[in-house]
């Protein structure tokens, strides 16, 4: 018997949205987190405190790059990290 191996190829890997840095603006980036991840203000605030924070995990690339953009807009150090 031969040993036989598979090739998974995904066509999308999983990405996390990662805040690194809240910035000056921080009431404006716990709104974005709000907006982004459905939270309450209060838990968006205590998201957006902690740094560096997961804002949401495994998302598409699409996704997570628009996410991370839309924190950058807001004022906030964000980067979308994929999966090795």
């Amino acid at each position: 018997m031969g040993d036989e191996y598979v090739l998974s190829v995904c066509a999308d890997v999983p990405h996390d949205v990662v805040l690194t840095a809240p910035g000056p603006r921080a009431l404006d980036v716990a709104q974005a987190v709000r907006r982004l991840t459905g939270l309450s203000l209060w838990h968006s605030k205590a998201l957006a405190a902690r740094t560096p924070a997961v804002v949401l995990n495994g998302v598409p690339r699409e996704d997570a790059e628009a996410a991370a953009l839309a924190l950058r807009d807001a004022g906030a150090e964000a980067e979308a990290r994929g999966f090795a």
